[in-house]
């Protein structure tokens, strides 16, 4: 049984990759709890608020429920399933004068993370907040307001873990728009030399 070593170290934010960094990533889940967890909660939050009318006529029964699963999805995330899942972490660290450092660390050295790991793991991060924002705007076009505490909380703690994460795929210095441009240009890239090659 042979085995292949792999020098990238990186997830993949969005499965771009090269098909060589594809190949030699493990195909199976390796953190199958950690990766139930990931999305437990936030699906859960998701679910209590479609049909906590349903469920219960008590509002603050249903909105303790869905901030308690959001800080449990915040929790897990930061903390336990973006260092198993795709070995990404960030915290905010005060130095000793009182001045606030965030700090974006990101895996190297060890093994690369599965390929299903890392889309459950992008996929669940990018999609729920997008839900969350579609929430925000249903609850203030129906006039729902007394909802709106709980969707803002469900934009923000998902949100924040987002921008963290990407923070840490990116870097922690490195400026967005320059990684959707180096982004963009190397898809026409390998679209232009595909298209070469088949020439």
């Amino acid at each position: 049984m042979m085995r292949q070593d792999s020098n990238e170290d990186d997830v993949a934010l969005f499965d771009a990759e090269d098909e060589v960094s594809r190949k030699s990533k493990v195909a199976k889940i390796r953190h199958p709890l950690a990766s139930f967890f990931h999305l437990f909660f936030r699906v859960g939050a998701i679910l209590v608020y479609l049909l906590c009318e349903i469920l219960s006529s008590s509002f603050i029964a249903c909105m303790v429920t869905i901030i308690l699963l959001l800080s449990c999805d915040f929790w897990t995330v930061k903390n336990i399933t973006g260092r198993l899942m795709v070995g990404l972490r960030w915290w905010n660290q005060v130095d000793d004068d009182g001045k606030s450092h965030w700090v974006f660390e990101s895996r190297k050295g060890k093994k690369p993370s599965s390929d299903a790991e890392s889309r459950i793991f992008w996929l669940a991060l990018i999609v729920c907040p997008i839900i969350w924002v579609i929430f925000a705007f249903s609850t203030l076009f129906s006039f729902k307001i007394k909802w709106l505490a709980v969707v803002i909380m469900g934009v923000v703690l998902q949100g924040a873990n987002l921008y963290g994460y990407v923070r840490c795929k990116v870097g922690g210095r490195t400026n967005l728009k320059s990684m959707a441009t180096n982004y963009i240009g190397r898809q026409f890239f390998r679209q232009a030399m595909t298209k070469e090659d088949e020439s």
